[in-house]
């Protein structure tokens, strides 16, 4: 019997235990457990969507009591803070005066600021002179990409968060044929959970290559799979 489609809170959990740690993001890790050694007392995460910077930036802001802003969503002026601070978003800041007085006021009061942008400070394009002094005065890290282990323990804690059982040849389906985002299997794990509901059907291979075409592009030829192998063994012979 097909089951009807419930809306459900996608609101993402940024608890510490969820956090996939790996070589992608130890540099970063380091650096969050010591801002007192950030250069002028700031400190910009930068790197691609879901690579996990606003979850960091959640368990340091959870860590040390900060306030946490969104940059699309700064306003006016800001009054002293009198704790750290994290900005989630920084280069979308909506008003970048905002930010720039945000900043001023935080090392006027001496507390730490915690950012996160998509690109660093020096590839960013700013209104105010200001505001770009600021950002590039800042240390800045990188969060590069997941490696193998780190992917696969993303798939499983994702997939465990929603109750799903992928079975083998889904798994290694989803492993190999997903850009190596950890943004591409939060939405792969998404899209699967609301195809299998609503459908009522399990979660098969063939599901997941229709509800994922998209993301992982077309079946690879097996034919040709096959020929390239074998021209492959006879250089080697």
């Amino acid at each position: 019997m097909k089951q009807f489609l419930l809306p459900f809170d996608e609101t993402p959990c940024y608890a510490a235990e969820d956090f996939c740690t790996g070589p992608s993001n130890a540099l970063a890790r380091t650096w969050l457990e010591k801002p007192e050694g950030w250069t002028n007392g700031r400190m910009i995460l930068w790197g691609e969507s879901g690579c996990g910077k606003t979850h960091l930036l959640h368990i340091w802001a959870a860590a040390h009591g900060a306030e946490i802003h969104q940059g699309p969503g700064l306003r006016g002026v800001p009054g002293p803070p009198d704790r750290p601070v994290a900005v989630d978003d920084a280069d979308a800041a909506a008003d970048e005066t905002s930010l720039l007085h945000l900043l001023n006021a935080a090392a006027a009061a001496g507390q730490p600021v915690l950012l996160t942008a998509r690109t660093p400070p020096a590839r960013q394009a700013f209104g105010l002179a200001d505001l770009a002094s600021r950002l590039r005065g800042s240390l800045s890290v990188a969060i590069g990409a997941p490696d193998d282990a780190m992917l696969a323990a993303l798939l499983a804690r994702l997939a465990a968060a929603r109750q799903m059982a992928l079975d083998f040849r889904v798994q290694n389906f989803l492993l190999t044929r997903l850009p190596r985002s950890p943004a591409a299997y939060r939405e792969a794990i998404l899209r699967l959970d609301r195809t299998a509901m609503a459908s009522g059907a399990k979660i098969s291979r063939a599901l997941a290559a229709g509800a994922l075409a998209d993301l992982t592009g077309p079946e690879p030829d097996d034919k040709l799979l096959q020929t390239r192998h074998f021209r492959e063994t006879e250089d080697l012979l």
